[in-house]
């Protein structure tokens, strides 16, 4: 197949770039290098370079992307803007790659007639659920709004049944949950997914929405301060500074290694596949940021004091993990990869180049000033 990956030069797209092309497949990459992501690098990777096209511009760009899609028989679109916390005060900034960088890309494809796109798989997040399932002993699977601010500031970080206001416990969340995103940035991968799915049913392209969790894995940026807790961590732990853990360090995510999403992505991009689908694609494990924090500085040396401290970014979700029974029955996805391994592999590539640390004060700086970091 001819395929088109958005954003094909960040993390999940070079990986995913690779695999296609040991595949037999034809790659065309369109990415904008934004610095915060790619730091001064403005070229693919070595391997990929001169075996993929490379489209160089903004997916919100009509020319650029109408060049991207010339020949493409699939699109996986990846280009997003992902900072939870930073979403809240760039607000404009997220909307215009994340929204209207999607709605570009359907402005062409309903005006092109004799396209060839036959697929679309757009790179959804499981911040469109916000807080997700829980499990209520009263009332079953309930799903509570996110978490009023006063009730972190007091310690209460769990949040309480929305139906009694009794005690619950997080639970794997199926796709069939409420969608309640916290964050700017959740909101525009909800609507980013809907157009995606939307579109699909009435221009009769199929369409798959994978709902990623917390992607890791060698390659991923180190010096964007906006995402990834397992770069910070790592980059403070190598220097031995202090590793500050948000909330009381008992919320965990479901941590979903690179070499699976891939996997999964490409079963979506390549397989026969009919209709329109939204697909959560985690790891079956949850793991606590207290836990993740204790991992990374142990590897390190444990040089690094982690200090628990009770404040939190408004914005974030207390747990994390996914119901895989969809990805399983459409995909056959079957995650492969157990955290500590995973984490391994990570933290061997990152200690190839030098820590990065300014750039996460900073980060943490504004969103104080901002009101959005808290206690």
């Amino acid at each position: 197949m001819k395929i088109l990956i958005t954003g094909g030069a960040g993390f999940i797209g070079t990986h995913l770039t690779r695999h296609l092309l040991q595949s037999g497949h034809s790659v065309t990459i369109l990415d904008n290098f934004l610095p915060q992501v790619h730091a001064k690098n403005v070229g693919l990777a070595s391997d990929v370079a001169g075996h993929a096209r490379l489209v160089t511009g903004d997916v919100a760009d009509a020319a650029v992307m109408r060049s991207a899609l010339e020949g493409a028989e699939c699109i996986v679109h990846l280009a997003a803007e992902t900072g939870t916390g930073q979403s809240m005060y760039e607000v404009s900034r997220y909307e215009r790659t994340n929204l209207a960088g999607t709605a570009v890309l359907y402005d062409l494809l309903a005006k092109m007639p004799g396209h060839k796109v036959e697929r679309v798989v757009v790179a959804s997040s499981r911040s469109i659920y916000g807080e997700g399932a829980y499990h209520c002993d009263e009332d079953g699977l309930v799903y509570p709004l996110s978490r009023e601010s006063q009730e972190k500031q007091s310690g209460l970080f769990d949040p309480l049944c929305p139906v009694c206001g009794g005690e619950c416990k997080s639970a794997p969340t199926p796709e069939s949950a409420p969608l309640q995103p916290s964050s700017f940035y959740g909101l525009t991968k909800q609507v980013q997914e809907q157009t995606v799915l939307m579109f699909g049913q009435v221009l009769k392209i199929p369409s798959v929405a994978l709902r990623y969790q917390n992607v890791y894995g060698p390659g991923q940026s180190l010096q964007n301060p906006y995402t990834g807790i397992l770069a910070i961590f790592s980059n403070l732990a190598r220097i031995g500074r202090t590793i500050q853990v948000f909330e009381d360090g008992m919320e965990s995510r479901d941590f979903v290694y690179i070499e699976d999403v891939v996997k999964a992505t490409a079963a979506a991009a390549t397989q026969s596949l009919t209709g329109c689908h939204s697909v959560n694609i985690g790891s079956n494990e949850r793991t606590s940021v207290l836990e993740v924090a204790n991992q990374i500085n142990d590897f390190y040396g444990g040089r690094s004091e982690l200090k628990v401290t009770g404040a939190f970014r408004e914005g974030d979700i207390r747990h994390g993990l996914a119901d895989l029974t969809q990805a399983q029955a459409l995909l056959k996805y079957q995650p492969r990869w157990r955290f500590a391994e995973g984490l391994r592999k990570f933290l061997e590539w990152a200690n190839q180049s030098a820590p990065v640390t300014s750039g996460y004060e900073q980060s943490l700086m504004e969103m104080k000033e901002r009101g959005l970091l808290r206690g």
